[in-house]
């Protein structure tokens, strides 16, 4: 099974968007392996995706279904800098860790590792993103493309699993201290 869903993982586009109805491409391919979600609920795969997944599982190919989205051609998100109030809210939304910036600082989006997902519009307070279509591919392969933004979102779930690691130990031992400080008192 792990097998499966590898290969089905490895055949979706890894923008990590959540528009199939899954927190991610990973969670999306175990659905699918497991017979809990279609395969036809990508839209950033589109027709290619849908053909690629319906050859592997040897399912027929169906059209994109509607109610996930529609399949658009790949973009990048960009800030309008000029109005950017540095709200680290897109940096938090973003899968890929594709926006760099600091609070209060404007903030900036490498393109070459946006997936396009749009995740970072929402959260936006002052509407300073849009997205553009990518003109050229700058000789990245589609496969390729994909194998780096899921590296780069494994290493942004790896980090995010650590720094709740390191609060709840940090939290673990300021209590420890609290309840040696009264046990002193008492």
């Amino acid at each position: 099974m792990n097998l499966l869903i590898d290969q089905i993982h490895s055949l979706l586009p890894q923008t990590q968007c959540g528009q199939c109805g899954f927190k991610g491409c990973k969670p999306y391919a175990e659905a699918i392996a497991g017979g809990r979600a279609d395969i036809n609920q990508c839209p950033p795969g589109g027709d290619d995706a849908i053909a690629d997944l319906s050859q592997l599982l040897g399912v027929p190919a169906k059209p994109l279904n509607p109610l996930f989205g529609e399949h658009k051609p790949r973009q990048f998100a960009f800030i309008i800098e000029e109005q950017c109030i540095g709200c680290v809210k897109c940096i938090a939304a973003c899968p890929v860790d594709a926006i760099i910036g600091a609070a209060k600082f404007m903030h900036t989006v490498i393109a070459a590792e946006c997936t396009g997902c749009e995740l970072c519009l929402a959260p936006c307070p002052v509407d300073c993103i849009v997205m553009k279509p990518v003109v050229a591919d700058e000789g990245f392969a589609k496969r390729a493309r994909a194998g780096l933004s899921k590296r780069r979102y494994e290493a942004r779930c790896l980090r995010q699993e650590q720094e709740a690691a390191e609060q709840a130990g940090r939290l673990q031992r300021k209590k420890a201290a609290l309840l040696k400080a009264k046990s002193i008192q008492s």
